[in-house]
């Protein structure tokens, strides 16, 4: 007999119904022998129950076995932020709301469904790794991933991932603003030096050189149009209104990019050659922090 790991809810109640029915057919005397359906596999009794207060008291009562420092090191965040999210989860997307099926079993609840996704993220672990302790099977932790991914992108989105606004612009102003056999797209990044990433463009499968992604993307669209927030400051003397990048020397001579000098002559250009360079860092600053904190992102997604 073959287990069955999946414990959602559809299937939770599909697997039982079908094994009452061959009960009854056993029962009859009508033989049930038979390879490769779904028909005579048992489910695998998890106890959701049991792994929710396990987890509950690990990390959520008042006294909770686990410092806040151990709870920030496992899920990457603050306990109070996991709530915030956990909150919004649970007011967004009725997946996270911990329910009952038709038999009356209470499933999952988003303190574990989040769990499991974190720690995928985190760890970059196979997605029934913590099984024994969430009480969540392989396929239920895929799904909880893809449903909090999804549902963190339409919740936070016009926050966390846009474009600067003109606030942004004055809250910031005066600041300083790589092949393998695996299949990849190419991201194009923009960051800045307290880790807030203000573009992000996913496209072009393969390698590419930054020429090909910027011909692609949308970056200075609302540049052209007249739309981008108004810059004004002063350099030397010259006043300004538009914008600009630090970007290597690939890049375009446009005027909203200040590309380092190749092959510095003099003092004045190696000092403004070193400090581009090392402010470009930016980008390799905020992903680098990334990959420390969510292990998924160092390589091939599981998904």
């Amino acid at each position: 007999m073959l287990l069955n790991d999946s414990d959602s809810d559809d299937d939770f109640e599909i697997i039982a119904l079908l094994a009452l029915e061959e009960e009854r057919l056993e029962r009859e005397g009508v033989s049930t022998s038979h390879r490769g359906s779904v028909l005579g596999r048992r489910i695998i009794q998890r106890d959701h129950t049991q792994g929710h207060q396990r987890l509950f008291q690990d990390y959520f009562v008042e006294s909770p076995v686990y410092p806040p420092n151990v709870f920030r090191r496992r899920f990457r965040m603050s306990r109070s932020l996991f709530l915030c999210i956990k909150s919004n989860l649970e007011e967004k997307d009725e997946y996270f709301v911990q329910k009952r099926n038709v038999a009356g079993v209470l499933g999952l609840s988003s303190l574990q469904k989040m769990t499991a996704t974190l720690r995928m993220l985190a760890y970059g672990v196979a997605a029934d790794f913590i099984d024994e302790y969430v009480r969540i099977g392989e396929s239920t932790a895929i799904e909880s991933l893809k449903k909090f991914v999804e549902a963190i992108v339409n919740i936070y989105y016009t926050e966390y991932l846009r474009s600067p606004n003109s606030n942004d612009i004055a809250r910031w102003k005066g600041q300083y603003t790589g092949h393998s056999r695996e299949p990849i797209i190419i991201l194009e990044a923009v960051a800045s030096y307290d880790l807030w990433i203000w573009h992000a463009f996913f496209g072009l499968l393969g390698s590419h050189n930054d020429i090909n992604v910027l011909d692609h993307s949308f970056i200075f669209t609302k540049l052209a149009q007249g739309l981008a927030p108004s810059v004004n400051y002063s350099i030397n003397g010259h006043d300004y209104t538009m914008g600009y990048y630090f970007a290597d020397g690939i890049y375009p001579s446009w005027s909203t990019f200040v590309k380092t000098i190749r092959a510095p002559q003099g003092k004045k250009s190696s000092l403004f050659a070193t400090t581009q360079e090392s402010t470009r860092k930016d980008v390799e600053h905020a992903f680098g922090v990334l990959q420390a904190r969510f292990a998924i992102v160092r390589g091939p997604t599981r998904l």
